[in-house]
């Protein structure tokens, strides 16, 4: 089977996302692990209507 990325569950921790996602996104590092979170407008959108928008559901 195929391994999934460290973090890949409901709540990854706070140096899981740091390390294995949002620094490969900002440095445009792009592997799966960083597809996986999304970039929407937080603005454009009503709170009850974010969880819609999860590709993990």
């Amino acid at each position: 089977t195929r391994q999934l990325p460290p973090g890949f569950r409901f709540h990854p921790t706070d140096p899981e996302l740091i390390v294995h996602y949002l620094r490969n996104k900002v440095t445009s590092s792009l592997t799966a692990a960083t597809s996986i979170i999304a970039d929407i407008d937080l603005y454009k959108f009503n709170p009850w209507d974010l969880p819609g928008k999860s590709f993990f559901l």
